[in-house]
């Protein structure tokens, strides 16, 4: 495989330069495609354009934008010229884009609209090295509305047919360029939000992300002209790494918005086989498919409460039958067979008429073609995963940080085992290790350490913070807990700092709780706390949507939702919801159970409560409703 980037850019324009490399829409909303040859004659035009602009070998540059053509565009065009980019999302604060900025030392600042270019330039003067503004969006004309002072501001246009200009008279320019490029170059410097303190830089290389590109076709049949519809936040390295796998598949990046009617019209269109997300994308798919069935309910509800446990019990055994479920102690072949092999062969017809009656409309709301999703970004819930296994639709969870570019683990398309994140990518390491630092065998709980050609070379300008997290020899301290199976998969368990750990000594992840209550229809987000307590409680996002058709259906008179959620009735069904879900008939013992809870009555938002990727901040939450949780330890 090519050693950077844009040297693979070279090769898949070459081999594939027909095949469509991006899809976005028009201003009619109509995807226009782009190909590889197309997309390499505009980002060596951009480059040439980059490059008047006085961007070299070395600097860093600002990339502020959402998912978008141009974005990718940008990126690669950067790198071209031996630059590396620091990006960010919309969502970021003024303040947050002033440090990392700053701290990162960008003189070009390449912005998405003229919200952002507002966004920052209100902080310009806490970013001394910033020289240039670069607006993406083609509508930008407001030059006039901004006092641009010392700063020069330009459009994407203007570079790119700046630097086209340029490439006629030069065109071997970019190419030349381009051959200068090494593996170990820094390709980005993606900052994570952090928990506490300031953001800290990750420092990633070109071979950080091409060693996963080369790795894929092991777990993953992806083909030239395969569609990916693109939801996910482009600054973060999960859909990141989708971008350079694109490019070195020859397959094509669509772009959508992870907004359920948005992205299932778009997938109607375009008929993507796969999609990269994370768990809440596909728990909003699961709810609002059930949220439509139980309106309809009668006939249709019982049928498909009936195939899908069938299409369960169906996939479980072949799971077990071919050798897919995990194994964390020996088990029998012979056994296994032998238990499961007439059950499975008794539900086959029944199976293939739920897919004939049920599943099948499923799988034309995905567009018809859909292989795979791959899951990452957080704990994909079993409620979920099941859910899809059952319909025959195949989800990938997979395992990584911004630290390793970010991708460790991945389950296999050819053998994917159910509830664990799949082996380790090729020459990834991965150690589970006690409290005292020993290595643990298969099976036995620890904290995940790993090692390998993706794992970042350190945090930017933070050598003390680097040697926290990452050894002399190589070894990432991941900060996360987990099992391997016998075969060698990884099972994720949680957090090492989430883990809660009550007065009488008992430590307990919350996740599997937390999973396990929202499977309840009622209830779209549980975070349980109880840290130094005696007892675990809970905050309650409700689906008020189901809440209020069950208050409808029960006669409960209400005059507003926030009247109804802090009505006894309401405060009863959760209260049953949770029990009956968090019992020792569920697997949970005595002090994992949730004896109190709070709901709130309002969702938790992106840039709050949420990470961009749609992660709990549990340090947020702590902190904006302490009251709250004070209350329920009372």
């Amino acid at each position: 495989m090519a050693q950077t980037i844009p040297k693979l850019m070279q090769e898949m324009a070459e081999k594939h330069p027909r095949v469509a490399a991006q899809m976005s829409k028009d201003e009619q909303g109509t995807f226009i495609s782009r190909s590889f040859e197309e997309l390499y004659r505009e980002v060596s035009s951009f480059a040439a354009g980059l490059q008047k602009l006085k961007v070299k070998r070395g600097d860093h540059v600002g990339l502020i934008s959402e998912n978008r053509a141009e974005w990718f565009v940008s990126d690669l065009a950067l790198l071209s010229l031996g630059a590396a980019d620091v990006p960010r999302g919309n969502d970021s604060m003024a303040q947050e884009l002033a440090y990392i900025l700053g701290f990162s030392e960008c003189s070009l600042v390449i912005v998405e609209n003229e919200e952002q270019l507002k966004k920052v330039y209100s902080v310009k003067d806490q970013i001394p090295s910033i020289k240039h503004f670069l607006v993406l969006d083609p509508n930008f004309d407001s030059f006039n509305s901004i006092d641009t002072g010392r700063i020069k501001i330009s459009t994407y246009a203007e570079v790119r047919d700046a630097g086209k200009s340029l490439l006629e008279k030069h065109p071997e320019l970019i190419e030349k360029e381009i051959e200068q490029g090494k593996a170990d170059d820094t390709c980005t410097i993606i900052f994570t939000s952090g928990t506490t303190g300031e953001p800290k830089g990750v420092v990633l290389s070109h071979n950080n992300f091409l060693h996963q590109v080369s790795c894929i076709p092991s777990v993953l049949d992806v083909t030239p002209g395969d569609i990916w519809i693109c939801v996910l936040p482009v600054w973060h390295s999960f859909e990141r790494i989708v971008q350079y796998l694109a490019l070195g598949s020859a397959s094509t990046l669509a772009y959508s918005k992870p907004i359920g009617q948005i992205m299932l019209a778009d997938m109607a269109v375009i008929k993507p086989q796969w999609m990269a997300s994370v768990p809440r994308i596909w728990e909003a798919v699961r709810a609002g498919i059930y949220r439509k069935i139980k309106q309809e309910g009668g006939i249709k509800l019982l049928m498909f409460n009936f195939f899908v446990a069938v299409g369960g019990s169906h996939k479980r055994m072949a799971d077990r039958i071919f050798g897919r479920a995990p194994q964390f102690k020996p088990r029998s072949r012979v056994l296994e067979l032998s238990l499961n092999f007439l059950p499975y062969m008794l539900l086959s017809p029944l199976k293939l008429l739920g897919n004939a009656l049920v599943f099948k409309k499923i799988k034309t709301k995905l567009g018809g073609r859909f292989i795979a999703g791959v899951s990452g970004g957080g704990a994909l819930p079993p409620s979920v995963d099941s859910f899809f296994g059952s319909a025959g639709i195949l989800l990938l969870e997979g395992y990584g940080l911004t630290e390793t570019a970010p991708v460790l683990a991945v389950r296999s398309q050819f053998n994917p085992v159910p509830g664990t994140v799949g082996p380790m990518l090729a020459e990834t390491e991965c150690r589970i290790i006690g409290e005292k630092g020993e290595p643990l065998p298969a099976g036995s709980m620890g904290l995940i350490t790993v090692r390998g050609p993706q794992v970042m070379s350190g945090y930017y300008k933070k050598p003390e913070l680097t040697a926290k997290i990452l050894s002399e020899d190589g070894w990432l301290n991941t900060g996360d807990l987990g099992k391997l199976t016998l075969r060698g998969e990884l099972k994720i368990t949680g957090r090492a700092k989430d883990t809660i750990v009550l007065l009488g000594g008992e430590n307990i992840e919350p996740l599997p709780i937390e999973q396990k209550i929202t499977e309840s229809e009622y209830i779209d987000t549980a975070v349980v706390v109880g840290q130094d307590q005696k007892y675990l409680a809970a905050l309650i996002i409700p689906n008020t949507d189901a809440v209020e058709r069950f208050a409808d259906e029960n006669h409960i008179p209400y005059n507003q939702p926030s009247d109804l959620l802090a009505s006894d009735d309401v405060r009863e069904l959760m209260d049953g919801e949770i029990n009956s879900l968090v019992n020792g008939r569920t697997g949970f013992r005595v002090f994992e159970r949730v004896y109190r809870f709070a709901i709130l009555k309002k969702p938790f938002e992106i840039g709050e409560e949420l990470s961009a990727k749609q992660e709990i901040k549990r340090h947020v939450i702590a902190d904006k409703y302490s009251d709250e949780i004070a209350s329920l330890f009372e």
